[in-house]
């Protein structure tokens, strides 16, 4: 079993940046792929980014390319999504997720998840 608590969300204004954190526990943190997933009010979860056991391969949605940038740290068992140039459309809860090797980590196919963390932009 994999734990998975995220930190680092707050409200912050258009054009803000923040930075979310998860930690993990309970795996080798270097077999598990991690991703960030959001979900806005009254809509469906929806992928963000993820990044391989060791970090060489990272994926993103289009519409936060070149915004976010996510990395890891497995030294610490951490994930953290770097997150720039904020729009209120990137108001969400955004969830740390989790999965065993590095296939189909772009989407929503995701073993573990935390409980995530509101992000509030306001314009």
């Amino acid at each position: 079993q994999v734990q998975l608590v995220e930190s680092g969300g707050g409200l912050v204004q258009a054009g803000g940046s923040l930075r979310l954190s998860c930690a993990a526990s309970g795996r080798t943190f270097s077999s598990l792929g991690m991703g960030w997933v959001r979900q806005a009010p009254g809509k469906e979860r929806e992928f963000v980014a993820a990044i391989s056991g060791y970090g060489g391969y990272t994926y993103y949605t289009d519409s936060v390319k070149g915004r976010f940038t996510i990395s890891r740290d497995n030294a610490k068992n951490m994930v953290y999504l770097q997150m720039h140039s904020l729009k209120p459309e990137d108001t969400a809860v955004y969830f740390c997720a989790a999965k065993i090797g590095r296939v189909g980590l772009v989407g929503l196919d995701y073993t573990y998840w935390g409980q995530g963390t509101q992000v509030t932009v306001s314009s």
